[in-house]
Protein backbone atom coordinates (compact mmCIF):
# COMPACT_ATOMS: atom_id res chain seq x y z
CA UNK A 1 0.00 0.00 0.00
CA UNK A 2 1.28 3.44 -0.92
CA UNK A 3 -0.35 6.71 0.04
CA UNK A 4 0.53 10.17 -1.24
CA UNK A 5 -0.97 13.37 0.14
CA UNK A 6 -1.18 16.58 -1.85
CA UNK A 7 -2.93 19.93 -1.83
CA UNK A 8 -1.16 21.61 1.04
CA UNK A 9 -0.54 25.33 0.68
CA UNK A 10 -0.27 28.68 2.43
CA UNK A 11 -3.73 30.10 3.12
CA UNK A 12 -5.12 33.00 5.11
CA UNK A 13 -7.24 32.46 8.22
CA UNK A 14 -10.82 31.79 7.22
CA UNK A 15 -9.77 30.25 3.93
CA UNK A 16 -10.28 26.78 2.53
CA UNK A 17 -8.15 23.97 1.17
CA UNK A 18 -8.79 20.49 -0.10
CA UNK A 19 -6.19 17.83 0.57
CA UNK A 20 -5.99 14.61 -1.40
CA UNK A 21 -4.79 11.18 -0.38
CA UNK A 22 -4.09 9.07 -3.45
CA UNK A 23 -3.75 5.35 -2.81
CA UNK A 24 -2.14 2.54 -4.74
CA UNK A 25 -2.11 -1.11 -3.84
CA UNK A 26 -5.62 -1.01 -2.44
CA UNK A 27 -9.01 -0.52 -4.01
CA UNK A 28 -12.60 -0.25 -2.96
CA UNK A 29 -14.00 1.45 0.09
CA UNK A 30 -11.01 1.17 2.42
CA UNK A 31 -10.75 3.07 5.67
CA UNK A 32 -8.49 6.13 5.83
CA UNK A 33 -7.49 8.16 8.85
CA UNK A 34 -6.18 11.69 8.62
CA UNK A 35 -3.64 12.97 11.15
CA UNK A 36 -1.69 16.17 11.49
CA UNK A 37 1.45 17.26 13.27
CA UNK A 38 2.06 20.87 14.15
CA UNK A 39 5.58 22.18 14.74
CA UNK A 40 6.87 21.02 18.10
CA UNK A 41 3.79 18.93 18.84
CA UNK A 42 2.79 15.31 18.64
CA UNK A 43 0.73 13.76 15.89
CA UNK A 44 -2.99 14.52 16.28
CA UNK A 45 -5.87 12.51 14.86
CA UNK A 46 -8.08 14.63 12.61
CA UNK A 47 -10.74 12.25 11.34
CA UNK A 48 -11.52 9.12 9.39
CA UNK A 49 -13.71 7.60 6.76
CA UNK A 50 -14.62 3.95 7.15
CA UNK A 51 -15.32 1.18 4.68
CA UNK A 52 -19.04 1.93 4.90
CA UNK A 53 -18.34 5.64 4.43
CA UNK A 54 -19.00 6.33 8.08
CA UNK A 55 -17.09 9.37 9.27
CA UNK A 56 -15.84 10.81 12.50
CA UNK A 57 -13.87 13.92 13.32
CA UNK A 58 -11.84 15.38 16.13
CA UNK A 59 -13.72 18.00 18.10
CA UNK A 60 -11.18 20.60 17.02
CA UNK A 61 -12.22 20.27 13.35
CA UNK A 62 -15.82 19.10 13.58
CA UNK A 63 -18.10 21.30 11.48
CA UNK A 64 -15.16 22.71 9.50
CA UNK A 65 -13.51 19.64 7.94
CA UNK A 66 -15.17 17.02 5.75
CA UNK A 67 -13.75 13.73 4.51
CA UNK A 68 -14.98 12.21 1.26
CA UNK A 69 -13.81 9.73 -1.33
CA UNK A 70 -13.78 9.27 -5.07
CA UNK A 71 -13.56 5.53 -5.59
CA UNK A 72 -13.03 5.89 -9.33
CA UNK A 73 -9.87 7.89 -8.61
CA UNK A 74 -8.89 5.80 -5.58
CA UNK A 75 -8.55 9.04 -3.66
CA UNK A 76 -9.79 10.29 -0.31
CA UNK A 77 -10.19 14.01 0.30
CA UNK A 78 -10.01 16.23 3.33
CA UNK A 79 -11.97 19.42 2.68
CA UNK A 80 -10.97 22.09 5.17
CA UNK A 81 -12.98 25.29 5.63
CA UNK A 82 -12.76 28.27 7.99
CA UNK A 83 -9.12 27.49 8.57
CA UNK A 84 -7.45 28.77 11.71
CA UNK A 85 -3.82 29.50 12.48
CA UNK A 86 -3.81 26.50 14.78
CA UNK A 87 -4.63 24.24 11.81
CA UNK A 88 -1.07 24.79 10.60
CA UNK A 89 0.55 21.37 10.41
CA UNK A 90 1.79 18.61 8.19
CA UNK A 91 -1.22 16.49 7.27
CA UNK A 92 -0.94 12.75 6.78
CA UNK A 93 -3.27 10.00 5.64
CA UNK A 94 -2.88 6.45 6.86
CA UNK A 95 -4.30 3.00 6.18
CA UNK A 96 -3.42 -0.09 8.23
CA UNK A 97 -0.03 1.21 9.25
CA UNK A 98 0.93 2.69 5.90
CA UNK A 99 1.56 6.43 5.94
CA UNK A 100 2.02 8.98 3.24
CA UNK A 101 4.89 11.51 3.35
CA UNK A 102 2.53 14.32 4.37
CA UNK A 103 1.59 17.69 2.93
CA UNK A 104 2.23 21.05 4.59
CA UNK A 105 -0.69 23.32 5.43
CA UNK A 106 0.21 26.78 6.67
CA UNK A 107 -2.49 29.17 7.85
CA UNK A 108 -1.12 32.66 8.23
CA UNK A 109 -2.06 36.25 7.56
Amino acid sequence: VQLVESGGDLVRPGGSLRLSCAASGITGNYAIDWYRQAPGKGREWVGFIGSADQRDYADSVKGRFTISRDSAKNTVYLQMKRLKIEDTAVYYCTHLGAWGPGTQVTVSS
